[in-house]
């Protein structure tokens, strides 16, 4: 008996309880389930073939200028253009500064907020359970 028809008769015994447990459902709705059909032909084994160099990974050797192409991949200066001006790093500090105290700013007011909405939740909540004592009252120390 060869792989095909023994799988096939395999098959046919799931496919057969499948639909024998269909038919014991109590009134639900019965799913059925797809199950792809495999044969060999879709199975390929690959073989592995390493890659042959010249030299193993570990002895390369640097090569040679002769070796070397005459253009660099990695030089970017044909993209520079000349500047009218040279860099005023005083103003560009000054603008980090102005840019970080923004920054800073900009965070102690989001804490101010997210605190007072806290704050205001946590008294909208007590208001809801229908207490009296809400209201924080702030009361000046006596000297």
């Amino acid at each position: 008996m060869n792989t095909t028809s023994a799988r096939s008769k395999i098959l046919d015994v799931e496919r057969g309880e499948h639909a024998k447990h269909e038919r014991h459902a109590t009134g639900l709705t019965a799913v059925k389930t797809q199950r792809p059909i495999t044969s060999d032909e879709e199975h390929v084994v690959l073989k592995f073939r390493p890659r042959t160099s010249a030299q193993p990974p570990g002895k390369r050797e640097e090569p040679t200028r002769a070796a070397r192409p005459a253009t660099v991949a990695n030089d970017l200066s044909r993209y520079e253009t000349p500047r009218e001006e040279p860099d005023d790093f005083r103003q560009r500090m000054l603008a980090n500064i102005a840019a970080f105290a923004f920054t800073v700013a900009l965070t102690a007011i989001g804490i101010w907020l997210a605190m007072s909405i806290a704050d205001l939740r946590k008294t909208q909540d007590c208001v809801l359970m229908g207490r009296r004592d809400c209201a924080k009252i702030a009361v000046m120390p006596r000297s």
